[in-house]
């Protein structure tokens, strides 16, 4: 498959902005740090590697054509390089997996690679061990898992974490138990847009979205398990006090840093 569409916008940490929508003021300040792909024009093109089968294929294609709606960047879905299990990343690209990882507590995750303030490779793992439970196998949370970790590879943060719906993939709620036949919260929204406009905003004099050697571009690491990910630097609770996401980060040396963000299964 190849989806290539034009769109609206994508990570940068700089710059609150206040957005007025439907009467009223909502805050669309939500960057993963100042972390973002190098390129050298916009829109720019980034490869998502496709390692999943089955339902996933859907979901990913219609993650990947709704981020695309951004005026800043495109996604395409390209054979991927690696194999779902072992789920590798790729310099230049975000490679996207979904597997049986276990019962290792994590629902989704997404890691991205960084030089300095530059994403160098990114990874999207989905975890099926419990996806295809029945608390988690519905085609509503699946697509809000995928379209919210592919948004994080791409810089973005979340919108909001109490859990209600901000009709945006990058919020917290849940589509499972009584929201399982909901679809809000499955697809990015326009706050989405124009943070990555924010954070593209800027060109670089380099790009990071190419394969192969890139000048500055992060050692060889493996982040798979808990253990791989450094400190913890935030977690978010649910209305249950257990931790809902997390956010890691690994310090390799030399500007060189490994972010990981969970999503936790209940």
């Amino acid at each position: 498959m190849n989806f290539s569409y034009v769109k609206a916008a994508v990570f940068s940490f700089a710059l609150l902005s206040i957005v007025v929508v439907s009467g009223s003021v909502a805050e669309a300040s939500h960057s993963w740090g100042t972390y973002h792909w190098a390129r050298t024009s916009n829109p720019f093109t980034l490869k998502l590697g496709d390692n999943v089968s089955g339902v996933w294929d859907a979901h990913m294609a219609t993650s990947s054509l709704d981020w695309s709606v951004s005026s800043v960047l495109n996604t395409t879905i390209v054979p991927g390089l690696t194999t779902a299990r072992r789920c590798k990343p790729t310099k230049g690209r975000v490679e996207v997996c979904a597997s049986t990882y276990g019962k290792n507590g994590w629902l989704g995750l997404a890691q991205i690679w960084i030089s300095g303030s530059h994403i160098t490779k990114g990874l999207v793992k989905m975890n099926d061990t419990y996806f295809n439970t029945a608390t988690y196998n519905n085609p509503n949370e699946k697509l809000h898992v995928m379209c919210q970790e592919i948004g994080h590879t791409l810089g973005l943060d979340h919108q909001s974490t109490d859990g209600s719906s901000q009709d945006t993939c990058m919020d917290y709620f849940s589509n499972t138990g009584a929201n399982a036949t909901s679809t809000r919260s499955t697809r990015p929204n326009d706050h989405d847009y124009a943070q990555l406009e924010t954070i593209y905003a800027h060109l670089d004099e380099i790009t990071t979205i190419l394969s192969g050697t890139l000048r500055g571009a992060a050692a060889p690491a493996e982040a798979e398990n808990e253990s791989d990910w450094g400190r913890e630097i935030k977690r978010e609770r649910g209305d249950d006090k257990k931790r809902k996401e997390s956010h890691y980060e690994r310090d390799l040396g030399n500007g060189n840093k490994i972010h990981t963000f969970v999503i936790w299964a209940e």
